[in-house]
């Protein structure tokens, strides 16, 4: 048994070993609100297929398809505060180039991608990415 430390880390690194490993779908352990809300941001990018909650008495469990588009996705430690106009910085620090992939951003309007945080002109706290 895991020692969970950081659940979104768990889950996005379990997403990478099946995506490297072909797999179709992945079963994520424990569920919580923050994992369903970065799945949710991935969907709308493209890079997983559909996901659904499975409540099995416990924490809950995550179904995810994989569609084999992740190259590279993980958590960002420590949670970098962001203001409006930096995310450039980030966006080099983090992304392999520009326009390609996505930092999902926790602000206090919920949690977006950073393109939509610099769309409404709003910080954050940087939580993953994926590309």
């Amino acid at each position: 048994m895991m020692c969970r430390m950081d659940t979104l880390a768990d889950a996005l690194s379990n997403i990478m070993n099946h995506e490297m490993a072909g797999k179709k779908e992945v079963y994520i352990r424990p569920a919580s609100k923050l994992i369903g809300a970065v799945l949710k941001i991935m969907l709308q990018e493209g890079y997983i297929g559909e996901f659904e909650y499975i409540d099995d008495g416990r924490a809950g469990v995550f179904r995810v398809q994989l569609l084999g588009r992740i190259n590279k996705c993980g958590v960002i430690k420590p949670r970098y505060p962001v203001k409006k106009n930096e995310f450039e910085y980030w966006e080099k620090r983090y992304l392999p180039a520009y326009d390609v992939g996505v930092l999902i951003v926790s602000t206090s309007q919920g949690v977006m991608t950073h393109r939509e945080a610099k769309k409404r002109g709003i910080g954050g706290r940087l939580i993953a990415y994926v590309y």
